[in-house]
């Protein structure tokens, strides 16, 4: 039985593999507002902003804060980086499910 790779612990907390699914569906270089991203996550802003500055510090999302008006609004998109590491995350969760077990 061959061995199914490890998944990214910091992708498999179920609020950051929610945050990077959806973040996943944008085109590269795409982006979403954070209040965008809270409304879609259903999630508090507090919570929100703790699992980004994890995915953040693994460089997987970018979080950047732009002036718009007189207003700043926070953008967090998925890095190169962050849509290899679902990717992979992917994989190894589909070969882990599809592994059967033997007796």
């Amino acid at each position: 039985m061959s061995t199914v790779g490890e998944l990214d612990p910091v992708i498999h907390v179920q609020a950051r593999l929610r945050i990077v699914t959806v973040l996943d569906t944008l085109g590269p270089g795409d982006s979403l507002s954070f209040p965008r991203l809270q409304t879609l996550l259903n999630v508090t802003s507090g919570n929100l902003a703790t699992h980004l500055k994890r995915l953040e510090e693994s460089g997987y999302v970018t979080v950047e804060k732009v002036l718009e008006g007189r207003a700043p609004v926070t953008y967090i998109s998925l890095t190169h980086d962050g849509r290899h590491a679902f990717r992979v995350y992917k994989k190894n969760l589909r070969a882990l499910l599809e592994q059967t077990t033997v007796p």
